[in-house]
């Protein structure tokens, strides 16, 4: 802590001519978006690599994944293969600057996520017109979900499925976090930050680990202006529990170390407020943040496979969503500082 306080003191006196963290948003609109069989060719002319998980048969329902940080489309391959059997057919694209996207490593803007989605359920709802389409965003991709829903322009869907989604907002983190940020963002937004020596398990998965770390489209090392714009989105999704409504499934790993438990927690006290038959929330008492690639997975699997083909309001088969009341009933009230 000590050795913290000095960082931030030495930072705070640099000289006032640093730079302000940016965004990378994209160009103009120059032409009509459309999907290939492996890229996403968006308005103003970039190609998303697309990948795809499609049933042998005419698929019953679509579903749209979004990845999270620093991650890209590749990390709905396994889902995406079990949902295929089922006969849903489903999507993903590496969002500006992840994957194989351009700018690799730069942020777009959380503007620019919510509207690449928009149109992309737009073009899908277009291919097939008579099905359901539903939404899951892991973590940084549920984010982008919660802020896109509220864009009165966007496309209506069936559902929305968020894992784990990264809620973790400015004014649930301590004062010397959100000051070292804003410092470094506004000194040194190009300064990268690679992890190494802060101890958190992302999932109970290490052989999956593994071959992340060795994965060249899995980024490593990141622009402290990047993560300055993962959060302002955190901001803006944790400030959107009341306003996200809708047939909405919540998931969230018990041994979640990425995103605490006192901000979800908090967010989901609003975000059920009101209308709750059309919303559930479930709670895996031995999920990690990667739910959907942890050991136990097909857990969380077969639970969204179950919410998608059933009323809403029926059970998940596992019962995590009655261990989500049971937790939640234990936290009347959280606050935060101002």
């Amino acid at each position: 802590m000590k050795a913290l306080n000095k960082l931030i003191s030495f930072l705070l006196f640099l000289p006032l001519s640093g730079c302000m963290p940016m965004s990378y948003p994209p160009g103009e609109k120059s032409q009509t978006a459309q999907l290939t069989d492996n890229v996403y060719l968006t308005e103003d002319g970039a190609s998303l690599p697309l990948r795809s998980w499609l049933p042998a048969a005419e698929p019953s329902a679509v579903l749209i994944a979004l990845h999270g940080f620093n991650d890209y489309s590749n990390f709905f391959d396994q889902p995406g293969q079990y949902f295929s059997t089922l006969g849903i057919a489903c999507f993903a694209y590496d969002q500006r600057g992840f994957g194989g996207a351009p700018k690799r490593g730069l942020w777009a803007g959380g503007s620019a996520y919510a509207d690449d989605l928009q149109v992309f359920v737009r073009l899908i709802k277009q291919r097939y017109p008579k099905r359901p389409v539903y939404l899951l965003g892991e973590s940084m991709g549920g984010a982008i979900i919660i802020t896109a829903m509220k864009n009165p322009d966007m496309p209506m869907v069936e559902g929305i499925i968020l894992a784990a989604p990264a809620l973790w907002a400015r004014r649930t983190m301590p004062w010397y976090q959100t000051g070292l940020l804003w410092t470094l963002a506004h000194f040194m937004p190009w300064l990268t930050l690679t992890g190494k020596g802060v101890h958190v398990t992302p999932s109970d998965n290490i052989e999956m680990l593994r071959a992340l770390g060795k994965d060249p489209l899995v980024i490593k090392a990141t622009r402290v202006e990047t993560v300055y714009g993962l959060t302002n989105l955190m901001d803006a999704a944790f400030s959107s529990a009341k306003s996200l409504s809708g047939n909405t499934l919540m998931l969230y790993g018990e041994k979640d170390e990425i995103i605490p438990k006192k901000p979800t927690y908090a967010f989901l006290q609003q975000f059920l407020a009101s209308d709750i038959t059309e919303k559930t929330v479930a709670f895996y008492e031995h999920g990690y943040h990667m739910l959907l690639r942890d050991l136990q997975a097909s857990t969380a699997l077969k639970d969204i496979a179950a919410w998608i083909n059933l009323n809403p309001e029926k059970q998940l088969p596992s019962g995590a969503d009655k261990r989500a009341r049971a937790v939640l009933s234990q936290f009347s009230s959280i606050t935060f500082r101002k």
